[in-house]
């Protein structure tokens, strides 16, 4: 029995991963899993799987699930804090952990899992976005096995060769691959026009056209920040530069990514969106198990479009190809900026188009220096946090 941690369980791949899971009984076992506040979800996902632990990042939450789980027939114990989510990441008796916390409060129990040679199923780009040199620098002294789950990260990695997978510092052109072609939705203002974006609300912003998800990955798609953030993410990932990757709009996100090869080749992996479908690949790999997502019907398909993205339309794109470029700790500055528009626009407090020009203003004006270590990677992002807040609250975008 493969034992398992889920960190982020009640998100949309949480969820995903759960189901997965359980329809392979016989294979995986839950050993931990793991939410910030949503202690009613977790209740019913503890009831259904019993974990050994169930952690809540707040205590208040904490204490309300147990009090929920205390006249149901459940050992799991419940705990509380940071700490905790980094021990079941860490856990010795646990094989593979899925990091599927958002955003940047899931770098200290990702980093936990990869410290301790886990299986780790990368779901948190986040992660490599602010700290990817020593996550995979750590990866390689420790012997963590890293397979991504993000749908597009996972389908180069089904279109590169298998040893690129497994050897570390391989460079792209040594397996004779020209380019990587990241696929992108556009999410749901591809075709709206830009004088309209400034009055898009959150309810729109949330209403990807293929994918459910919540909503600040949602916010992030419909910015196309979501994309900028993938890009960095796979020059970690596959050790290349952001001149070796090429963003396409496809808006049927039938195509999840392509790899294209110095003879003209061009590999492709196809699937319905549906998140479960590169969680099952990474949680069997090498092999393949069930995922419960329908076959792709390719008449229904009917068409495959693809289209250059439009930085007017998209600026947070460029802001993230330009953080790339610029390395240190751009992409974390950026990510941390981000983080906080994102959040103002949900609440009302910041308008959509203005996420960039928060982005952008933070970004300009940090004082970035090489990301030696965690500490190094927070400061950064406490700074950039605390710029885009002052920004925000004092009305200057």
């Amino acid at each position: 029995m493969e034992r398992i941690t889920v960190l982020g369980a009640t998100g949309s791949i949480g969820v995903s991963t759960l189901d997965v899971l359980a329809r392979h009984p016989e294979r995986y076992q839950v050993y931990a899993l793991t939410a910030s506040t949503s202690w009613q979800q977790l209740a019913e996902q503890v009831r259904a799987h019993r974990p050994r632990f169930a952690v809540l990042s707040d205590a208040t939450a904490a204490q309300a699930l147990r009090e929920a789980l205390a006249d149901a027939d459940c050992d799991t114990e419940v705990l509380a804090g940071e700490q905790a989510l980094v021990d079941v990441a860490a856990a010795g008796e646990v094989d593979t952990v899925m990091a599927a916390i958002v955003g940047a409060a899931g770098l200290l129990p990702t980093f936990a899992a990869v410290e301790s040679g886990k299986k780790v199923l990368l779901a948190n780009k986040e992660v490599l976005v602010m700290a990817g040199g020593l996550f995979m620098a750590e990866a390689r002294r420790s012997g963590a096995q890293i397979l991504p789950i993000d749908s597009e990260h996972n389908a180069i990695f089904q279109c590169l060769p298998l040893q690129k997978a497994l050897a570390a510092g391989c460079e792209l052109a040594e397996l004779g691959v020209r380019k990587i072609l990241l696929t992108a939705s556009g999410g749901p203002f591809r075709s709206t026009p830009v004088a309209e974006l400034a009055g898009v609300t959150p309810v729109q912003a949330c209403a990807h056209p293929n994918w459910d998800m919540g909503q600040k990955i949602s916010v992030d798609s419909a910015t196309m920040m979501n994309k900028g953030l993938e890009l960095i993410e796979a020059c970690w990932l596959f050790n290349c530069t952001p001149d070796d990757i090429e963003v396409l709009i496809h808006p049927q996100s039938v195509i999840h990514s392509m790899v294209e090869y110095v003879d003209g080749s061009v590999l492709a992996q196809l699937g319905n969106p549906d998140m479960r479908t590169p969680i099952a690949h990474a949680l069997g790999w090498p092999e393949r198990v069930a995922s419960g997502v329908p076959a792709l019907d390719m008449v229904a398909a009917a068409r495959l479009d693809f289209s250059a993205p439009d930085y007017e339309r998209f600026p947070c794109l460029l802001l993230a190809e330009q953080a790339a470029s610029m390395g240190l700790t751009a992409p974390a500055v950026l990510n941390a900026a981000n983080e906080v528009a994102v959040a103002a626009f949900l609440q009302g407090d910041l308008a959509f188009t203005d996420i960039a020009e928060v982005n952008k203003r933070v970004l300009l004006a940090a004082q970035l220096t090489e990301p030696v270590d965690l500490g190094v990677v927070q400061l950064a992002d406490a700074k950039a946090r605390q710029h885009a807040r002052r920004l925000i609250d004092a009305g200057l975008v």
